[in-house]
């Protein structure tokens, strides 16, 4: 007796590609990328192909994250190592051929010029993760050396560069899994505490340790320059102070309701610097205003709440150190973003997520959330 097999329809083929998405996390995404493209608009209306650029960036990030949410979270953990391996190879390389740019060295020539960098803002916390879920369950003090020592080699290298921001920005995401895999209290709070006498003691000796002929340890002179022009911009309004006065000019005018879109004139006459990068939330605070920044900070809680909820319901260790990891490096970019251009903390090159124009920041972005999405799709599909 013959059995009739009815062949699948495409629709019913391509239907499995798309199903289990978190859907609240999708339409986080969806709403700041428009907010981005909205406020790119009007940044960088007079700013050359910078929408029209911006809008393809988002466009290659979001084909990156719906590519990387088809990998299952083991595929995921078999790239770690690899990764890793590779991202530190390419520093290396970096330091010793790569290119040299106003005195950063942080490119590299492979047939197409790139950032290596950029790599490790996800593969450290990916071998991190990967090294945490291997010792699950007989997790001892040398554990937590050993992975310090995997978190330093990057940011130790790209702080040479230098390149302080990225620097701070892997060293972050990498704390953050060292975090949740249970460091104790005991070793975070000295820290915290040294971290809090140190800032007041550098505000209240400000004035003294940032005169021209005091040389600061670690730091470089422009790195220091940064930090002084924290503690008071004005000294040097036209130079190193201009970009947070600037910045704090433009928030300020926009007052509670903005002065509506097109209409920001410290961005319009080119009084922001930076104003489609780095200090883009200037240019929308000044035309949004309060109402429109508060907008934007809830659009982003929700983001984070949503991705620490995956961290949350993830089904093993690796994937929610993975997921907390990538949602507080998130909050990282934000919190840092915001608070260089607000005045509280020192000029990095800092891409506010989603709303800043960067082709490279942009594809990480769509990386991370993609991993993000991986987690939280193939916990539904094993689940049903």
């Amino acid at each position: 007796m013959g059995v009739a097999f009815e062949k699948p329809s495409l629709l019913q083929r391509i239907l499995p590609v798309f199903s289990g998405f978190d859907a609240p996390l999708l339409l986080l995404i969806l709403l700041l990328a428009g907010v981005g493209l909205v406020t790119m608009y009007s940044a960088g209306f007079d700013h050359g192909t910078r929408f029209v650029d911006h809008g393809r960036n988002m466009l290659i990030a979001l084909a990156i994250l719906f590519l990387v949410a088809q990998v299952p979270p083991q595929k995921l953990m078999a790239l770690a190592l690899p990764l890793y391996t590779i991202g530190v190879a390419l520093l290396i390389a970096t330091a010793v051929f790569g290119i040299t740019k106003k005195g950063a060295t942080r490119w590299l020539n492979v047939g197409i010029v790139i950032q290596p960098s950029e790599m490790l803002k996800i593969a450290t916390p990916l071998m991190l993760a990967w090294w945490f879920q291997r010792r699950e369950g007989q997790l001892r003090v040398p554990d937590f050396l050993i992975a310090t020592v995997i978190l330093a080699i990057p940011v130790g290298l790209i702080a040479k560069q230098p390149d302080l921001g990225t620097a701070i920005l892997v060293f972050a995401a990498g704390l953050f899994v060292i975090f949740f895999a249970g460091l104790s209290w005991k070793l975070i709070i000295p820290v915290m505490l040294a971290g809090a006498l140190s800032i007041t003691a550098l505000v209240l000796s400000g004035d003294r340790i940032c005169e021209p002929d005091v040389k600061w340890p670690v730091l470089r002179e422009y790195q220091k320059h940064r930090v002084c022009t924290l503690l008071d911009p004005t000294k040097d309004p036209l130079g190193k102070g201009f970009h947070t006065i600037q910045g704090m000019i433009a928030i300020g005018s926009g007052g509670v309701e903005g002065k509506g879109f097109m209409k920001g004139t410290q961005t319009h006459l080119e009084f922001i610097p930076e104003r489609t990068t780095d200090f883009v939330f200037a240019a929308f605070a000044e035309e949004f205003g309060l109402v429109g920044g508060g907008v934007l900070l809830l659009l982003f809680t929700f983001l984070l709440f949503r991705g620490l909820m995956i961290a949350a319901e993830a089904p093993t260790v690796f994937t929610r150190l993975l997921a907390g990891a990538i949602t507080l490096s998130l909050f990282t970019y934000i919190f840092v973003n915001m608070g260089m251009v607000s005045g509280i903390l020192p000029v990095v090159g800092v891409p506010l997520p989603f709303i800043s124009y960067g082709g490279t920041a942009m594809v990480t972005l769509g990386l991370g959330l993609g991993i993000l999405m991986s987690i939280a799709r193939h916990r539904r599909l094993v689940q049903t």
